[in-house]
């Protein structure tokens, strides 16, 4: 619904999607000064993904300090700015967050991140059985060593939160149009330069693309790759129950792949089992809103049935709602943000794996900031879309790869040596028959199959997640001693490799460089490049191989 707007036909940024997302970046490009913005929401406003999100803030698995600065920076926007600035609430709860750790190796995962976070600023606590009993008195603590409390954390309310950033973004200048999809995008020269909507064609600057589990069918429209797919996220909501309060701490459980906090006086019980479902791989319905999925009872029970064991008030626990809804999820668990590499002026803010609400108000915070300047104040290098590859965006392999995802993200990806073992082999070096005959052992390094080890003796040595010495560090060691004591080949064929050419490549390339690069034919130059903040986009080697046509 335009609700009285006419539909303007020219913005300096469109931003499609109007979930919490599409709605923080508008409200931050207000707080920097840009006004003509246009926000467009192909239904309404959080009836994507949004509305269904659990709204936990926590800091736990945060593993950069661009992640860690993103949570604690959305924390403080939904506990005291956006209150303050808009005079909704967004129903933020100082409840605090236990992760438990039920073996030795989480435990071990839980006290690095601990000590990691710690360097970041945010308090977390180990805490004995006992302890977490006293703060959690339904759990059952059989089988718990221990559990880290975190208590700044706690949980939002995803709608208001949504249209508390509404708000803002409108007190910004920002304009928001519901009922308004985009069904195309004109692109001229190789730059984004309008939008298509059934109201009008309304051209743009930059557009961004913050349009959740349809980001990846807008995308292909133009041929931009965005490798995230929708998959079934489930809770489980009980009636009210003695003891449940809304001060009780959310507690995380990876042994059991679920999550539990308060809600409505009962029980919200979520689930991310290792073995998960895509929704409509071949792509999501236009008219999907507010979704809600069958679920499927006969895959969830033996994980519910498991993880009553560890809150057995669930075992007698009135059911009120057994909900499952699509949630999207990226092949490596990654944001996916920044400008297009395909399409010029087109910006991804998508892929954020079930924690949109957690991330929102740093993401938002980003993606104005790369609108305005090109570059952020945080290190976005690991969440930038231009890491992917086209071939992780088809539905092949997002179809073998998504159903792991869910226990990815919840479960594996803290662990040490863990690599996904689906949607592999896809690109391989040109040597890598001759490297698997010599017993190589592979992982999935940006989608090449890289030796990580060889055991050429005998068969591989299993892997353990763990910290622990590896049985395969002797071999490794091996490798190690050739190459000190002998000589060793390393492989860099998957690496990028650039021929820049012409009068004025000496010049251009000295610019965008850190170290000289007019140096003698057949040198090589390690080099950083920079963007015009001075901040460094890659590192790399260049090679220079003529002087007079100037190539490297």
């Amino acid at each position: 619904m335009l609700i009285n707007q006419t539909l303007p036909t020219q913005a300096r940024i469109v931003i499609i999607g109007g979930g919490v997302i599409g709605t923080s970046i508008a409200y931050h490009l207000g707080k920097l000064g840009v006004s003509d913005v246009v926000l467009l929401e192909r239904d309404k406003l959080t009836s994507g993904t949004t509305w269904h999100a659990a709204g936990l803030i926590a800091s736990g698995g945060m593993s950069s300090e661009t992640l860690i600065w993103i949570e604690q920076y959305t924390r403080h926007l939904y506990q005291h700015v956006l209150p303050a600035e808009t005079g909704l609430s967004t129903g933020f709860r100082q409840c605090g967050h236990i992760h438990l750790a039920c073996d030795a190796t989480r435990r071990e995962v839980l006290k690095r991140d601990a000590n990691f976070v710690r360097t970041q600023g945010v308090e977390r606590i180990e805490l004995s059985p006992a302890e977490i009993k006293a703060k959690f008195p339904l759990i059952e603590t059989a089988g718990i060593v221990t559990g880290f409390w975190t208590p700044t954390d706690g949980r939002a309310n995803p709608v208001d939160v949504t249209m508390a950033l509404a708000a803002g973004a409108r007190a910004g200048g920002a304009r928001i149009f519901e009922g308004t999809p985009v069904e195309d995008f004109v692109v001229t020269g190789g730059r984004v330069t309008a939008v298509v909507t059934p109201q009008g064609t309304i051209k743009a600057d930059q557009v961004v693309l913050a349009a959740g589990m349809w980001s990846r069918q807008l995308g292909a429209k133009i041929g931009v790759s965005v490798p995230l797919q929708a998959a079934e996220h489930y809770y489980l909501l009980t009636e009210p129950l003695a003891g449940m309060h809304p001060d009780m701490p959310v507690v995380e459980d990876p042994t059991t792949f679920t999550y539990v906090r308060e809600e409505g006086g009962g029980m919200l019980f979520g689930l991310f089992e290792p073995e998960g479902a895509t929704w409509n791989l071949t792509g999501i319905p236009k008219d999907a809103s507010f979704s809600t999925l069958p679920p499927d009872w006969d895959r969830m029970t033996p994980f519910l049935e498991a993880a009553f064991e560890r809150y057995p008030v669930m075992k007698t626990a009135g059911i009120k709602t057994f909900f499952c809804g699509p949630e999207s999820f990226t092949p490596d668990g990654s944001y996916l943000l920044g400008q297009s590499p395909e399409v010029d002026g087109l910006f991804l803010a998508t892929g954020l794996n079930s924690l949109g609400i957690l991330s929102a108000g740093g993401v938002g915070h980003i993606v104005a900031e790369l609108l305005t300047t090109g570059a952020s104040s945080q290190d976005v290098t690991g969440l930038d879309i231009a890491r992917t590859r086209p071939h992780q965006a088809t539905r092949a392999f997002l179809g073998a790869r998504i159903p792991k995802s869910l226990g990815y993200t919840f479960t594996y990806s803290p662990l040490p040596h863990w690599h996904h073992t689906t949607a592999r082999g896809i690109r391989r070096l040109a040597l890598h028959d001759r490297y698997a005959a010599m017993g190589a052992y592979f992982h999935d390094l940006s989608g090449w199959e890289m030796p990580y080890w060889f055991s050429p003796d005998a068969p591989p040595p299993k892997v353990a997640y763990t910290y622990d010495r590896q049985p395969w560090h002797d071999l490794a060691a091996r490798e190690h001693q050739a190459t000190r004591t002998s000589v060793g080949l390393f492989d860099k064929s998957f690496m990028g490799k650039f021929l820049v050419q012409g009068r004025d490549a000496l010049k251009v390339l000295n610019r965008v460089s850190a170290n000289q690069i007019d140096v003698a034919i057949g040198q090589n130059v390690y080099t950083q490049w920079l963007n015009d903040q001075g901040g460094i986009l890659s590192d790399l080697t260049i090679t220079r191989t003529a002087r007079k046509s100037s190539c490297w």
